[in-house]
């Protein structure tokens, strides 16, 4: 849609999905470059479905080396080590609705648009994107839903073979949490509500975006870091948190919103 903060995705742009399955995940990716994440260099990445956050939108999660079916989130630092990338890891079930797509780009208009993004959001860094992962959980349901609500989100990937950034888009949150992480099913909310962030494996280096697992992370399309709604950016070949709002996103209290 016309100012959507999603970069294009779909099978029209050559994307694959993920089975239909609750707490699923990719084929283990190989990829075409080395994406440094803190100072590691990954080539093998999960595209995770269940994201773990209850997994509303998580199971959102994408993660080095090793699959995560986790559906309740946890607060980042993971003592168990799990480097991962977490856009909105929560009870996702796409049996129940919705699609997660991906794919490896070096589509040169993407990465015109992503360079240009990175340029203006981080001005004092040269920066020319040359590759691009980019996952899309489009109107994604989450377990025990009894709605038709669903979340649509994004991570995206893109280095210059030095320098790494995430990209996490948000274009519609409807629910925060499943069932099985003590949801109400009739609303997707309340229990333990989705986590967005990073978390590095090495147990110093983490980033959880403010409202995590609170009510008010279903605002996480109005907040940001680069004063674009709906978009956080970070840095993340090295450990670098810029632009991060201090104050914790407020919930928006509706007729039937936290009961």
């Amino acid at each position: 849609p016309s100012g959507s903060t999603l970069y294009p995705y779909g099978l029209d742009q050559g994307d694959q999905k993920n089975p239909k399955l609750d707490d699923g995940t990719s084929k283990k990716l190989p990829l075409a470059v080395h994406f440094t994440f803190y100072g590691r260099e990954h080539q093998t990445l999960y595209v995770r479905l269940t994201w773990c956050l209850l997994q509303v939108n998580n199971n959102g999660v994408l993660s080095f080396g090793t699959p995560v079916k986790q559906y309740t989130p946890d607060p980042f630092p993971l003592a168990d080590g799990r480097p991962f990338v977490a856009p909105y890891w929560a009870d996702v079930d796409n049996v129940r609705g919705g699609e997660v797509f991906y794919r490896e780009t070096t589509d040169p208009t993407l990465l015109e648009l992503i360079t240009k993004n990175i340029n203006q959001y981080f001005p004092t860094i040269t920066y020319t994107a040359t590759w691009a992962f980019v996952a899309t959980w489009d109107h994604v349901a989450y377990y025990g839903s009894t709605t038709k609500k669903g979340n649509t989100f994004q991570a995206v990937l893109t280095t210059d073979t030095k320098t790494s950034f995430v990209i996490f888009n948000y274009g519609d949150i409807q629910w925060t949490t499943g069932e099985a992480s003590d949801g109400d099913p009739e609303t997707g909310l309340g229990g333990t509500p989705a986590h967005a962030g990073f978390n590095s494996g090495d147990e110093t280096n983490f980033y959880n975006i403010p409202g995590s697992q609170t009510e008010a992370v279903i605002n996480i399309t109005q907040t940001s870091n680069v004063n674009v709604p709906g978009r956080w950016v970070f840095q993340v070949d090295e450990f670098k948190v810029t632009g991060v709002p201090t104050e914790v996103p407020h919930v928006a209290q509706s007729n039937n919103c936290w009961l």
